[in-house]
């Protein structure tokens, strides 16, 4: 149900463990709107444009068509989803509770498995059947164009958190921009246009870390200062250094400023958010995504890092990493999949609504023999008349113990892709 959940953190024996901040104390209006998956930026749709009963929902690029808009109507616990294009219901199949059961369209007739509640999830909504409890979700944790859409067992996967945007305003070419992504849901979606990112926090206070903090759960740091003290690591280039916060499989940390020493910064063990987190020098490298899924995702939602003399951010392990609302200076590359590690996965970018600094290298480094892919939106840089920041370098993947080579860079469509429209400079 619609409710609000407040949040708490506590540090237990060097883990930090909580839950989720506040929710909106109301839910979304009655409306038209397109629902908006929180990891790829990808509109729910009736694929083919159809009419027929029985036709399994997918999600798509945004174009506004009437197959991606949604009424919503308030039914039973929560919201009847109706496509304006058949007039059917978003329901389950068979009316089903297991987890990986489609979701499609059916003649409507207000059963619990046809009504959604909507619960806040960090700045998105989770769509939760009423009927089996379980989550509006792409089969495996896909991004692609065309996933089709089912019902899983609800956590805090990317995937599995939806924006609403109101039906009739510019559809967004990726997930939707917060530039503060730690405020939840208006009630009232809005169609003003975010501006791009910009400013820089002042800590509230300062601690000192000599050993990691583990963090499950949803943690809200308050914007206080952590960096590295002891044997954490002195902030250079070092492999050996110990990263100051290391996030379980799920779990979000959101409002936290990155001191120097930075040592290894954060180290993510699977599907994670970073919200609101900044790192005022960046030390080996501001975060680094480990895991074994290929359908882990790390979304690094507002914040901004600065001194950076390789990488920021760092993809070891498979599965994709979402960068947005974020700006970055004086760097090497924001983004680095791994062309050296021990496993050889594929590893999949997308970037939105970044303003970039000179001095820069690169916005992002992948191994196209991996089959990896960079996706960029809203693309700001700024101080490079010279146009030197690379948006897109492509690499030749090699075992570990070698060295990678470059072969490439710019758009291709293939592995690189965005369009001169997705970049501009100022």
């Amino acid at each position: 149900m619609i409710g609000t959940v407040v949040g708490v953190a506590a540090l237990v024996g060097g883990v930090f463990v909580g839950v989720s901040n506040a929710a909106p104390s109301a839910g979304p209006s009655a409306g038209a709107y397109r629902i908006v998956n929180g990891a790829s930026g990808l509109c729910l749709t009736v694929p083919g444009n159809s009419t027929a009963d029985g036709v399994q929902l997918t999600v798509s690029s945004c174009n506004g068509a009437s197959n991606q808009t949604w009424n919503l109507s308030t039914q039973g616990s929560g919201f009847r989803l109706a496509a304006a294009n058949s007039g059917k219901c978003a329901g389950v199949k068979d009316a089903s509770t297991s987890a990986g059961k489609a979701v499609q369209q059916e003649s409507c007739t207000g059963s619990t498995s046809q009504t959604w509640e909507l619960t806040a999830s960090g700045s998105n909504y989770r769509v939760v059947n009423a009927n089996s409890d379980k989550c509006l979700n792409t089969k495996d944790n896909s991004t692609s164009s065309g996933a089709l859409v089912q019902q899983n067992s609800c956590d805090s996967v990317s995937t599995k958190q939806w924006s609403l945007q109101p039906a009739g305003s510019q559809p967004p070419a990726s997930p939707t921009p917060t530039r503060t992504p730690t405020r939840s849901p208006s009630p009232t979606p809005s169609t003003n246009p975010t501006p791009p990112p910009s400013g820089w926090p002042s800590p509230n206070g300062s601690q000192a870390v000599t050993s990691t903090i583990s963090v499950s759960g949803t943690v809200d740091g308050g914007l206080k200062r952590y960096y590295a003290s002891g044997d954490m690591g002195d902030g250079g280039q070092s492999e050996s250094q110990d990263p100051i916060f290391e996030l379980a499989n799920g779990a979000t940390l959101k409002n936290v400023i990155i001191g120097s020493p930075g040592a290894d910064g954060i180290h993510c063990l699977g599907s994670c958010t970073l919200q609101n987190v900044w790192w005022e020098d960046v030390g080996e490298d501001a975060a680094t995504l480990l895991g074994s899924s290929s359908s882990q995702v790390m979304t690094i939602d507002g914040g901004g890092a600065r001194s950076a003399s390789d990488k920021v951010f760092q993809h070891n392990g498979p599965g994709t990493m979402i960068i947005r609302n974020f700006q970055v200076e004086n760097f090497g590359k924001l983004y680095r999949a791994c062309g050296n590690c021990t496993n050889s996965y594929q590893r999949h970018v997308q970037m939105s609504n970044i303003v970039a600094t000179s001095p820069g290298k690169a916005l992002a480094g992948i191994n196209t023999n991996w089959g990896d892919t960079a996706r960029f939106s809203n693309i700001t840089i700024k101080n490079d008349s010279s146009h030197k920041i690379v948006i897109c370098e492509k690499y030749k993947g090699v075992p570990k113990g070698s060295e990678p080579t470059k072969i490439g860079e710019g758009a291709d469509g293939t592995n690189c892709i965005y369009s001169s429209s997705d970049i501009h400079y100022q």
